[in-house]
């Protein structure tokens, strides 16, 4: 069970440099198109906030490892929420706050249903992951931390995008 679980943080782990390889290279392909980043303070609080969520867990694992499978599959059910946000915002998908003027906001996909569908997931994320190995503490303190860094990040994104908001959709 052991090497389960420390292959399972492996790949999430990997899955998390891979999307922010593909994330940067986004960002500087629309800041080249003349966009502009918004919210810049608080993007290391992110990744350091994301980063010490996957050491916590791996350093609180419990002694007798057990893996919980309904948080777990709940978990793996949202890594393909994930990849349909990724790929119905294509090259507008960031980790960062990137807005391009001319382009006008996502309404299709899960974006039809909610405004913020990524962050949903997130939150889901970082709640089920811990759970699913037995480490309650580590769910409730990063979920705590991640409410606190989204809403301070809801805010500037959405301040970010107020004169877009009134353009038709894409």
């Amino acid at each position: 069970m052991r090497l389960a679980i420390y292959i399972l943080l492996a790949l999430v782990a990997v899955q998390r440099l891979a999307e922010v390889a593909y994330a940067e290279r986004n960002t500087r392909a629309l800041i080249a198109r003349g966009a502009r980043e918004a919210g810049r303070g608080h993007y290391p609080l992110i990744v350091l906030l994301h980063a010490a969520w996957l050491v916590a867990i791996l350093m609180m694992l419990p002694e007798v490892r057990v893996i919980f499978w309904l948080p777990l599959v709940l978990f793996l059910l949202l890594q393909a929420a994930r990849v349909w946000v990724i790929a119905t915002l294509g090259p507008y998908w960031t980790t960062r706050i990137i807005t391009l003027d001319e382009a006008p906001l996502v309404r299709r996909g899960p974006y039809r249903f909610v405004r913020h569908p990524n962050y949903l997931i997130v939150a889901g994320e970082i709640l089920l992951l811990p759970l699913a190995l037995g480490e309650w503490q580590v769910a409730a303190v990063f979920t705590l931390l991640n409410g606190a860094m989204l809403a301070w990040r809801i805010r500037a994104e959405d301040a970010a995008l107020t004169a877009r908001r009134a353009r038709p959709a894409g």
